[in-house]
């Protein structure tokens, strides 16, 4: 594994997984297909196979999705009071792109999590994080 040239903090371990970059070097990809992580990085070495985000993003992807569209529809609502149709038209799309759009990153962020915390086999990772920080 190649050494980090400053600390991985928690901020960049974050925003690394949530622009689907390696959370160690930044270098490489996350994910090798859509949602399938890769198994290990190929910039760093820094191996994921063993992370464990299951339904989590997809939950966090709802949540989010909920408090982005829900206001905009009971504001449309209120000032407007269009058709049951066209509110279908207008809203449907867009929690369908909003949704696959979030996918992806959300579940960067919580593997950069697991990776960052220790969790799930990545110990080692983050021992190793503790002794270069040490010195």
């Amino acid at each position: 594994m190649a050494s980090n040239e400053t600390a991985v903090t928690p901020g960049r371990a974050l925003w690394r997984g949530f622009t689907m970059r390696c959370p160690n070097c930044g270098g490489g990809s996350l994910f090798g297909r859509f949602l399938k992580v890769a198994d290990g990085c190929p910039k760093c070495g820094e191996e994921y196979s063993h992370h464990r985000a299951d339904d989590f993003p997809a939950y966090l992807v709802i949540v989010l999705v909920g408090h982005l569209v829900v206001p905009g529809v009971l504001v449309m609502e209120e000032l407007y009071a269009p058709p049951t149709w066209l509110q279908y038209l207008i809203w449907l799309p867009a929690i369908a792109i909003l949704a696959l759009a979030l996918l992806q990153p959300v579940k960067g962020v919580v593997v950069a999590l697991q990776w960052y915390c220790g969790m799930h086999g990545f110990e080692q990772s983050k021992k190793r994080r503790l002794a270069a920080a040490l010195g």
